[in-house]
């Protein structure tokens, strides 16, 4: 079988880290947060509630493009949580397959008013959707479906 690159995309508190932690383990693969990846001003930035812009985020997506070339030289899949919101973020991402977790409004922003450990305040969830452009290649899920259920959906889709 043929390795594969996942990317969990959508806005924060979609359930991106959830879904790809679960995927990996299904599928015996390696996951990857790409919040671990933010340089410290990035994620100074959005803790002091500022949205990030298209050069902040440059350079975050080239470590995880160079992430997912590198990891070529890894068995297994790679699953790789990160909010890819524009269409040329996922170009920078190349060789991925991008799984789009997709829900409304109103159950995302409960998610981010329940979570205490991030350091993404809710009230950057607007400029988010903002720019989020939703992806004309990627498997679409609902993100109000239970964990196991949208990894099943992907792993039946992609036959991992």
């Amino acid at each position: 079988m043929k390795r594969k690159v996942f990317v969990i995309m959508g806005v924060s508190g979609s359930g991106k880290s959830t879904i790809g932690e679960l995927l990996a383990e299904k599928i015996q693969g390696w996951f990857y947060d790409g919040d671990d990846f933010h340089p410290p001003e990035n994620v100074a930035k959005m803790a002091s509630g500022k949205p990030l812009n298209d050069e902040d985020r440059q350079g975050w997506l080239e470590k995880l493009a160079e992430l997912i070339q590198s990891s070529a030289k890894k068995r297994g899949h790679i699953v790789i949580a990160c909010s890819a919101l524009k269409e040329r973020y996922r170009d920078v991402l190349a060789g991925a397959d991008f799984i789009f977790l997709n829900g409304p409004r109103e159950v995302i922003e409960a998610r981010l008013q329940e979570r205490s450990s991030h350091y993404m305040p809710p009230s950057l969830l607007d400029s988010q959707l903002a720019d989020l452009e939703a992806p004309e290649q990627a498997l679409v899920l609902d993100l109000r479906k239970s964990p196991p259920e949208l990894v099943r959906e992907v792993q039946v889709h992609f036959g991992v």
